[in-house]
């Protein structure tokens, strides 16, 4: 289907890694996005739940008690729920480990059905590997328990303990149960009553959420979708014709749309990466880039008084301080870029690394040259 507003554009994303600036080449159009992919629907969302319990079974990677307090609390109360009196006694196990355990509850989850389960070691334990989560109760921002999590862990890392030295591969106080928690609890939402269902776009656009409005608008036949602001098109489900909101839903979120962008350049000072997108523009700018090196020296000389007289050895300081620059490419002239091409072969006239080219990107920016959202992380 054909789209009000599509436009030619490179597709493509530059990727600066070590002072190199590549193109990843892509269609000469944007690519075409399906609704569903680009916005989130009003009540259609999911919910994070929360839970702590315990851990048993691990080989000797549990707890220190005596570090971890909470890790006996717990284990106590677990112990005395099942009908064993533990009042008075002093466990010192380092099978038994104390963890925090997540789990997302999906939108429409109904009872009895299994989602995954996050299990995160809190106190001084070494290793989850082969432990077995104890049933935990998983709670929303409410309070309410929607699920319990059970289960064996399967650790993404791997230690190596030795009498002189460890290795710790990944991270083994960390795992997942997968389908290891249990619904119990459903959500009180009735999605069959809404009437009308806002559409959030996740990257807000004015282009964008038109181009949502006008290729609904086109699929269904009739206006039943407005634009509200740039993240927001509401979409009114009695004017569909359909018989309920999921049926709605269904006709519309596979409709594609092409989304518009904003220029940004993305720079990772710790990695030395750069990142733009294909509506990057450059205007016409000399750009000037050397290597200074300093180097200062202390060579301090120790002077000592001739024998018998009377004076006191002394340290005289003797500093010797150089500094030398390198050969760069001088004055380059970097022409205003009309196409991605163009900024690409500009920057890489420059002959600089990744590092020296984000602080030149920087000052670009700051002359006003580089027409672009600059995002530094």
């Amino acid at each position: 289907m054909s789209l009000v507003g599509r436009m030619p554009r490179a597709a493509a994303l530059v990727l600066l890694v070590l002072g190199t600036v590549w193109a990843i080449p892509g269609p000469v159009q944007a690519q075409s996005i399906r609704i569903k992919d680009l916005v989130e629907f009003d009540g259609v969302r999911g919910n994070d739940l929360v839970g702590y319990g315990l851990v048993v079974g691990l080989n000797g990677t549990g707890d220190g008690l005596r570090n971890a307090p909470f890790t006996e609390e717990i284990m106590s109360n677990i112990l005395e729920r099942l009908g064993v009196n533990v009042t008075g006694e002093q466990f010192r196990p380092r099978n038994v480990a104390a963890v925090i355990v997540t789990a997302a509850l999906p939108p429409f989850a109904r009872s009895g059905g299994r989602i995954d389960a996050t299990v995160s070691a809190i106190g001084d334990a070494d290793s989850l590997l082969g432990g077995t989560l104890v049933m935990t109760p998983l709670t929303a921002a409410d309070g309410e328990i929607y699920a319990v999590a059970q289960g064996t862990i399967i650790a993404g890392g791997v230690s190596a303990t030795g009498d002189a030295a460890t290795v710790i591969e990944g991270v083994p106080t960390a795992g997942v149960v997968p389908a290891g928690a249990r619904v119990e609890r459903e959500v009180d939402f009735d999605f069959s009553t809404m009437t009308q269902i806002r559409l959030a776009l996740r990257n807000p656009d004015f282009t964008t959420a038109l181009r949502v409005e006008t290729a609904i608008n086109r699929e269904i036949g009739r206006s039943v979708a407005r634009m509200l602001d740039a993240g927001t098109v509401l979409l009114d489900i009695s004017r569909t014709g359909r018989s309920s909101p999921a049926h709605a839903l269904s006709a519309i979120e596979n409709v594609s749309v092409t989304p518009e962008q904003r220029a940004r350049v993305v720079v990772d000072q710790a990695s030395g990466t750069i990142v733009m997108g294909s509506t990057v523009r450059i205007s016409e700018v000399a750009v000037s880039q050397n290597n200074l090196t300093l180097r200062i020296e202390e060579a301090p000389v120790v002077v000592q008084p001739n024998p018998f007289s009377e004076g006191e050895t002394v340290v005289v300081p003797r500093t010797g301080v150089a500094l030398q620059e390198e050969p760069g490419p001088g004055l380059a002239l970097v022409s205003g870029g009309t196409t991605l091409s163009d900024v690409i072969a500009g920057l890489n006239a420059l002959g600089v690394s990744a590092r020296d080219m984000i602080d030149i990107l920087k000052s670009i920016k700051a002359a006003g040259a580089l027409h672009a959202e600059f995002i530094v992380r």
